[in-house]
């Protein structure tokens, strides 16, 4: 059974369902059965065109929940208008659902679990594992969010940045459970890419590509995490890198240049770095400075500041960090770092202790920790020691 074939074929499948006038919830209730169908019966015997044979036993599904529903005569007239059997229509609505999931009266989750659903083709457990939630907590996110979306217009324009801004959340939740969330964004970020011709498109798939490089480097055996200036750069991927600034580089050729166009051209500096002491920090702070511009994001300042450091010194870092928010997070994790670098020892094992007792996951308080606890093994026998906790940021 091709499981990727199948997923594939999810959003284009629930798409002519649409078309023919079955209301979003319905129809991906029916293209869900449809799926549970295929995956019993196309291994002996498997159909000579995937897409016809998924549209045919899903609108069968619809229509017979709806002779089932209670309006029954308005549904009848529906049935009376059944299509003929043949090929699967050759449209492709796959960038309308993008749009649809991604529906500005959806929560953030919300969109994140619909996309998964309905245009990643995963079943509600898998998302459900994925999220470290129950699976009826998870069923009735998604319940939730089809009848939200149920009636919006299938045909109006949507907004790509919403869209891209979904599939962002989704690829930074990285691996979990049994999908990896990570490599499923790429996918649905590449399938995006193949339905609209857009540069913030394609700098979010060169962003991701990158960051996925290095994912194999990111993480000790022992599941602690590794800083980017301490990777060994030859476990990362240069194929996806390879691929990655190709993308960019036709994206940015288009002089439009977006959010994730400039995220990813720091992302393309540090992989074109043999060693972290050869990364080009300036250039780094320069692409900041656009990203600043776009988006006026705090997090962009707080990166900034970092970059800035590496790039003027520490104490130029910390003048730039002055003017960031202390309250967002990894603040005080920047201010450890750079402090180290100015040789403020104790004034840095203090501040990576509290920025652990911050770290909103285990992998990142751990790592604070040891940060702290490294610089406190150097204070000389008798001096207290304040409490451990705390990482290097990571500028990217």
């Amino acid at each position: 059974m091709d499981e990727v074939l199948l997923r594939s074929l999810t959003p284009s499948v629930l798409g002519v369902l649409v078309r023919r006038g079955a209301d979003f919830a319905a129809a991906e209730d029916a293209v869900q059965d449809a799926l549970v169908e295929a995956v019993r019966t196309w291994p002996d015997d498997p159909p000579r065109d995937p897409k016809g044979w998924l549209v045919a036993v899903a609108w069968r599904r619809f229509l017979d929940a709806a002779r089932s529903d209670t309006a029954r005569r308005r549904r009848e007239d529906r049935v009376d208008e059944e299509p003929p059997p043949g090929p699967a229509p050759s449209a492709d609505d796959t960038l309308q659902l993008y749009f649809l999931c991604a529906h500005p009266s959806l929560t953030p989750s919300s969109a994140v679990a619909l996309t998964l659903r309905a245009v990643g083709g995963l079943t509600t457990r898998q998302i459900a594992r994925a999220y470290l939630v129950p699976e009826a907590t998870m069923a009735q996110r998604i319940s939730r969010a089809k009848r939200t979306v149920s009636g919006a217009r299938f045909d109006r324009p949507g907004d790509v940045a919403t869209v891209l801004r979904v599939l962002y959340l989704v690829f930074n939740e990285g691996y979990s459970g049994d999908v990896d969330l990570a490599a499923e964004a790429i996918r649905l970020t590449r399938q995006l890419a193949a339905a609209v011709d857009h540069p913030e498109v394609a700098g979010l798939l060169a962003l991701m590509l990158l960051h996925h490089a290095r994912r194999a480097a990111r993480t000790a055996p022992d599941g602690a995490l590794v800083p980017l200036a301490e990777q060994d750069r030859g476990r990362w991927d240069t194929a996806s890198i390879a691929e990655g600034v190709a993308i960019l580089q036709g994206a940015l050729a288009r002089d439009r240049l977006g959010e994730f166009q400039a995220q990813a051209a720091v992302a393309a500096l540090h992989a074109d770095a043999p060693t972290a002491e050869e990364t080009d920090w300036v250039q780094i702070v320069e692409w900041y400075d656009e990203l600043a511009g776009l988006t006026d994001s705090p997090v962009v300042r707080l990166n900034r500041a970092v970059a800035v450091g590496e790039a003027d010194g520490p104490r130029a870092g910390l003048a730039a960090l002055a003017s960031v928010d202390p309250a967002l997070p990894r603040h005080t994790a920047a201010a450890a770092y750079l402090h180290e670098r100015d040789g403020d020892l104790d004034t840095a094992a203090r501040l990576y202790a509290e920025a652990a007792r911050k770290a909103s996951n285990l992998a990142e308080r751990d790592h604070l920790t040891r940060q702290a606890a490294r610089l406190n093994a150097r204070r000389p026998p008798g001096e207290g020691r304040p409490r451990t906790d705390a990482p290097r940021p990571r500028p990217d």
